[in-house]
């Protein structure tokens, strides 16, 4: 028995934690010689030899195409049974006919299975004339010496498969008795190479009629669903493979060829010549490869360091209940996957790695590791002796014993970081706050942290954990994150827009100035409208961060940019902006807002598109600080927004009224189209539009809109019109002369819709119509907003350079 009876919920320093192994609570490593056996995965590595836990590594196995395997059809002889008499007839020329990709593991051959509910035939093999040495399909064929000796032979096979068997072997098969799977239990069957008693057992639902024979070669030392059957019927684990991929000392005549080359090709022509191959075919199929070298691998049951779980399941159980997992359904996968456990296989073969600091008692293989040994230099263990490796009290027995070559599961090196980063540095503190990682970190990483924590501290190392997607081929239909040209084409509009929006802030705020600033009880209702939304953005945005629903802010973030500043603030800003002159009220309310917008949509994608923040920061033209008075280097030295309350304030029912506004706009669009498909108007300049509604609350604000004394909230300048007039009544004269109509609403709450041609003339500066134009002797093609600005700043004369 390996073990490590260790003081439970012991501190450990982070050496400690990784080369003990898994000091966990009431629990010990269990590895007794017999009991503790456990499939591992062999991969040509380096050295090179690899053996993975398939319930924690199976990622890092790949099924490449194109693998060809040298398939087999082999038989058995059978020599009695329990229901002898059942086959008596056929004796002794009777065989059991099995089908395997993995000729190299007839040594280790311990029974053969059948499916209890499958129907199964005795059938007799007649010969064909036919040449089965020939190639067929592209399929490299060689028929046994069995099949040429034209020997009277009985196999028994699934009665389904008769007629597949029948054309790829190309003989004739005559059913001669039909019985169930289950009344061949307990047969006996001579071994094909060492001529031991084998029996038939009842396997699994992975026996089918799909292929093969429906008999299975079991080798309980080189497969999971094997080794399952074979500790079912207690049938002896041979696995004569050593470190090198070769065979051992246990194969006999084959020893020291290798398994995937001389060692399978030795094995096939021992069947053929001692008359126990049908068949040899080239098989194309998928096989399990290591992710990095990309070389086949191997099946095979090898002694591990296991860890017990057992102990402690309940308070990880709870623990899992206790963390916030995001999203939500994660804790059904974290959980399925712990409830289940019962061991941890903690170690590897590797030439690399933390290693696990045992000695081995040269003639019994008894373990020798306990603190003290551990404690005495694990981490100098590669490179010196067992003498120097050894506490003086076993210095004396140095000869007896052996380093062990094992490595430590990374899972557990890094399930146990958290022992050497939390608490240990300043300002991480236990547990952490999260974890991130992806998806299938559930049976790793957040997995290994959770246990070790579990049984070292009593609670979990973490408060939240996140679960990201992965990136994959936007041809791929799973629900992780696609990439490929049409997405980054997507993306890369996307991110332009933005930095569309971020340039037009700049560019309109080239000669601002914090103290230029309006106040808020003094802006527009438009201004104040927009400042709103935006706290309302940066509000929803701060809770997703909270969250971390990082995609929510991504589409937050576009539909603000495109929908509510590039398509309607900034379509109707660019008037006041352009035509207002450069210190007028108008202007500078609508920089007032522009650089609010600027400084908090910096802050909220500085996390997302950090570069894209920093070179807006970067260009900054105006200076600006911190609440604190402190100056900001970068866009991350800036504070978080910090909500407006005033802001938010903004009456309920003025918001119900900008987002009927806001439809209503929207439809007048759709009138002003038809004016301009219907060669009525050009520009929406070119255009007035008449409205009418029977809502009295709706008109009176319509109204109020029309006749606002500053020019940023008037309903011309929100439709961008040269004219807007609100009618009391609909006049059956008065809507023949409108060309084009449209509604808004239903019932009491409708908006009747025309568009006609803008009355005056147009002026030169700001293009819109009016009947002022050319009333102004000075600029008679200008109208009296255009004309007051001019007279307001003149243009300076230009100064001439001198030159000497």
């Amino acid at each position: 028995m390996k073990s490590m009876d260790q003081e439970v919920r012991k501190e450990l320093t982070p050496l400690k934690l990784r080369a003990k192994a898994a000091k966990f609570a009431k629990a010990t490593v269990k590895t007794q010689m017999e009991s503790f056996k456990r499939f591992g995965v062999w991969a040509d590595w380096n050295n090179p030899y690899l053996t993975l836990d398939p319930e924690y590594e199976a990622a890092q196995i790949e099924y490449p195409e194109g693998h060809i395997s040298r398939s087999i059809y082999a038989i058995f002889k059978l020599v009695g049974g329990v229901k002898t008499s059942l086959l008596e007839e056929f004796m002794p020329n009777i065989c059991l006919a099995v089908w395997t990709t993995t000729p190299w593991t007839i040594p280790a051959n311990a029974a053969v299975a059948v499916n209890a509910k499958l129907q199964y035939s005795v059938v007799e093999v007649q010969s064909s004339s036919e040449d089965e040495s020939a190639s067929t399909s592209n399929k490299k064929k060689m028929v046994g010496t069995v099949l040429k000796n034209q020997q009277k032979l009985f196999v028994i096979v699934a009665t389904d498969l008769v007629p597949a068997l029948e054309a790829k072997w190309g003989v004739k098969l005559i059913i001669t008795k039909t019985f169930l799977g289950s009344y061949l239990e307990g047969f006996r069957y001579t071994h094909p190479v060492d001529k031991r008693d084998c029996p038939v057992v009842i396997g699994g639902d992975y026996i089918t009629t799909e292929s093969g024979t429906g008999l299975v070669h079991t080798a309980p030392g080189h497969g999971q669903e094997d080794y399952a059957t074979g500790l079912k019927y207690g049938l002896p684990i041979v696995s004569p493979v050593d470190d090198g991929g070769n065979f051992s000392e246990e194969a006999g005549q084959f020893r020291g060829l290798s398994v995937l080359g001389e060692g399978n090709i030795a094995v096939v022509s021992y069947l053929d010549e001692n008359m126990s191959l049908l068949m040899e075919e080239s098989y194309a199929h998928k096989y399990p490869y290591d992710w990095r070298t990309k070389k086949p691998t191997i099946f095979r049951a090898t002694e591990q360091w296991f860890a017990s779980v057992e102990g402690f399941r309940k308070a990880t159980m709870e623990a899992i209940n206790n963390v916030k997992w995001i999203p939500h359904q994660a804790v059904n996968r974290i959980t399925a996957m712990t409830s289940s456990r019962s061991d941890w296989c903690i170690s590897r073969q590797r030439t690399w790695g933390v290693p696990i600091p045992v000695f081995y008692h040269v003639q019994t293989k008894e373990p020798l590791m306990n603190e003290e040994t551990v404690d005495h230099g694990s981490d100098a263990w590669w490179y010196m002796s067992v003498e120097d490796l050894l506490p003086e009290k076993y210095r004396d027995k140095a000869a007896d014993y052996e380093k062990g070559t094992d490595t430590m599961d990374v899972w557990f090196d890094s399930g146990s970081s958290w022992a050497g980063v939390l608490g240990k540095r300043e300002g991480l503190t236990f547990p952490a706050d999260v974890y991130l990682e992806g998806t299938d970190q559930h049976r790793g990483w957040f997995q290994s942290s959770l246990l070790t924590s579990i049984a070292t501290k009593g609670k979990a190392p973490y408060s939240s954990v996140i679960t990201h997607g992965f990136v994959l081929d936007e041809k791929d239909y799973t629900g992780d994150v696609l990439v490929g040209p049409q997405i980054l084409r997507q993306m890369s509009d996307i991110y332009r827009k933005l930095r569309g929006t971020l340039r037009y802030l700049l560019g309109n705020l080239h000669d601002w100035r914090v103290d230029n600033a309006v106040p808020y009880q003094d802006l527009p209702i438009i201004d104040q409208h927009a400042l709103f939304q935006l706290e309302n953005v940066v509000k929803n945005i701060k809770e997703c961060y909270e969250n971390y629903q990082f995609f929510k802010i991504f589409q937050i973030i576009q539909r603000f940019t495109i929908v509510d500043l590039s398509n309607f603030y900034f379509d109707i800003a660019k008037d006041r902006l352009y035509t207002g002159g450069t210190s007028s009220f108008t202007r500078r309310s609508c920089q007032t807002v522009l650089s609010t917008h600027l400084l908090s949509i910096l802050r909220v994608i500085a996390p997302i598109v950090p570069h894209l923040a920093e070179d807006v920061w970067q260009n900054l033209p105006f200076e600006y600080r911190n609440g604190d008075g402190s100056a900001a280097k970068f866009v991350f030295e800036l504070k978080w927004p910090t909500l407006n309350e005033q802001w938010l304030s903004f009456p309920a029912e003025d918001i119900l009224f900008w987002e009927r506004l806001l439809e209503l706009r929207t439809e007048v669009n759709k009138v002003l189209e038809l004016a301009r498909n219907g060669k009525l108007i050009g520009s929406s300049l070119e255009a007035k539009v008449y409205l009418h509604t029977p809502d009295a609350g709706m008109a009176s604000k319509l109204l109020k809109m029309c006749e606002a004394q500053n020019e940023a909230d008037t309903l011309q300048r929100i439709f961008i019109t040269s004219q807007v007039e609100l009618l009391s009544s609909i006049e059956k004269e008065m809507v023949s002369n409108v060309q084009h109509t449209g509604e808004y609403g239903e019932g009491e709450n409708k908006v009747w819709i025309g568009v006609s041609r803008a009355e005056g003339s147009k002026c030169e500066r700001c293009w819109n119509y009016s009947g002022q134009v050319g009333s102004f002797s000075d600029h008679p093609t200008l109208c009296g907003r255009c004309f007051n600005v001019i007279v307001a700043n003149p243009p300076q004369p230009a100064v001439a350079a001198v030159i000497s």
